[in-house]
């Protein structure tokens, strides 16, 4: 019984730090993606001081809508600590208030072609993607994207709460595919 003693300590110490390491990341504003909408690996959230701008990568929390319930049963979105236990996204702004937006067979913005943002009729199981219908951008809200192919963004969810905005997405260690 006391030779198990110094392994269950030498354990229990391993597991302390292992939770310390992750709740202190978390509380530190360290996040790990594992979405294709940009590189995997370890990012941090810092402060934005000014309003998002286009141009800025940001994480931002979905509102928990039924279209944004149905992209996490779709697999689209993952599982997190936004509204609805959804996962942050981490996307670029190419629109604030006020701008218009045409969604057709691409985005374009205020009459200037989005690169990167043709729209796909099905996802990659076949299903029905839905475009956004376009039009100006709402007063408290952002146009986000990714240029990673298959992202899912606000070419099909439309505009996005600036209230579910947790600060700028600064990568940390990451691994593009």
């Amino acid at each position: 019984m006391t030779n198990r003693a110094p392994a269950v300590a030498i354990i229990g110490i391993g597991a302390t730090i292992v939770i310390g390491l992750v709740v202190g990341g978390y509380f530190g504003g360290l996040r790990i993606n594992l979405t294709p909408s940009y590189p995997l690996g370890l990012w941090r959230i810092v402060p934005l001081e000014n309003p998002a701008a286009v141009g800025d990568l940001v994480f931002i929390c979905p509102p928990d809508t039924p279209t944004f319930r149905q992209a996490a049963v779709r697999g689209y979105l993952r599982r997190g600590l936004c509204p609805g236990w959804l996962s942050p996204l981490i996307k670029t702004v190419v629109a604030t208030p006020g701008q218009q937006v045409a969604v057709d067979i691409a985005v374009t913005i205020d009459g200037a072609l989005l690169v990167a943002s043709a729209l796909r009729p099905k996802d990659a199981e076949g299903r029905v993607l839905v475009a956004h219908d376009g039009g100006a951008v709402p007063r408290g809200h952002l146009f986000v994207h990714s240029d990673f192919a298959g992202s899912y963004d606000s070419r099909y969810f439309g505009p996005i709460p600036a209230a579910g905005l947790l600060g700028l997405a600064h990568p940390v260690l990451t691994y593009a595919r």
